[in-house]
């Protein structure tokens, strides 16, 4: 039977839909959520600092935890959950925090709890201001921040909180949640577009399903090179052609037909050097001449973040490669 809830769902994007609602729902970090679950049974919820790449599971258990603490009816008076694109100055810390934190809920026992997620885009009087809101107010108070960069919080919150890391998902986690969307959702995969997709999202759940949704939603089949295609990434052939015409073509062949694949195919040079980056190490070259390619690699990677010119760090990029094929030869002799 159809319920009322059904096509308000069916617009979300997988990432909420599928979103645990639960503790028992969480598929990462069983020890923690051991702990977190004793920390509840046990009545003595500490301060929580949770930290850790993007996606891997953070927001998501303590929201399950406030759901296991308080029925739905007292959610919205006992949780308070502000995020980085909420000012979070000293000015809330000091506000809106502080009167949360201090008042009382008549007829309810247990304590408050004040969810602070990218705690790191704090300023840092907002963080001194919010030390002392913590102390006074433990009472009846319980502060989670959420951060991706702990050497953003300063050392007297991380002092105060029981800190958990929260790692990139292995893909033994991340695969029978995948594939339970997959059969959830009726989406044509192959195992190479499964295997793509886990590669790809690098540790991040929520990563994964976004690239699952956009790749099911633009292609009929979800396979290795839709999967590539969609995320705009280039493919192992691509990387092997690209690496072939650097380390066998003159330099002019090399740029002219790396540039047409780069036009063709819309790929970025920061993609393509992460991909090269792995098959350097891969590949039994002399150590000199491994090392000569890795220190051109990164002086490269820096200059595109600053926001260089691509052309002509493609060109650079080539250079480096002509140079070390040079060495391997004069290694040789």
């Amino acid at each position: 039977m159809a319920t009322g809830k059904e096509p308000k769902s069916r617009n979300l994007p997988w990432v909420e839909k599928y979103r645990p609602q639960s503790l028992d729902d969480l598929i990462s970090h069983q020890d923690i959520l051991n702990t977190i679950q004793r920390f509840i049974s046990e009545d003595r919820f500490p301060h929580l600092l949770f930290y850790g790449p993007p996606g891997t599971g953070k927001t998501s258990t303590i929201l399950a935890c406030a759901k296991r603490l308080y029925k739905d009816k007292e959610l919205n008076s006992m949780v308070l959950e502000l995020n980085a694109s909420d000012d979070r100055g000293i000015d809330i810390v000091r506000g809106p925090i502080l009167n949360f934190s201090s008042t009382r809920t008549i007829f309810k026992k247990g304590f408050k709890l004040v969810i602070l997620d990218e705690a790191d885009a704090m300023t840092q009087d907002a963080q001194n201001a919010l030390r002392r809101v913590i102390e006074k107010f433990t009472e009846n108070t319980r502060f989670c921040l959420i951060c991706n960069y702990l050497s953003k919080i300063i050392p007297a919150l991380q002092s105060r909180c029981t800190r958990f890391r929260f790692g990139p998902l292995s893909p033994e986690q991340m695969i029978p949640r995948l594939e339970f969307v997959i059969k959830e959702e009726n989406v044509n995969i192959t195992p190479d577009g499964l295997k793509a997709i886990v590669t790809l999202s690098n540790g991040d759940m929520r990563r994964s399903l976004n690239i699952l949704q956009s790749t099911n939603m633009a292609y009929d089949k979800v396979s290795e090179e839709t999967v590539y295609t969609c995320t705009g990434h280039p493919l192992k052939s691509d990387i092997a052609n690209i690496l072939d015409w650097m380390l066998n073509k003159d330099f002019t062949t090399a740029y002219r037909n790396i540039m047409e694949l780069k036009t063709l195919k819309g790929l970025a040079l920061h993609d393509i050097l992460t991909e090269i980056h792995t098959f350097v190490h891969r590949v039994d070259l002399p150590p000199s001449v491994r090392i000569h390619l890795l220190i051109k690699m990164a002086d490269i990677e820096y200059r595109l973040a600053s926001g260089t010119n691509e052309k002509i760090q493609l060109s650079s990029l080539i250079a480096a490669f002509q140079v070390a094929r040079d060495m391997v030869v004069a290694e040789a002799e």
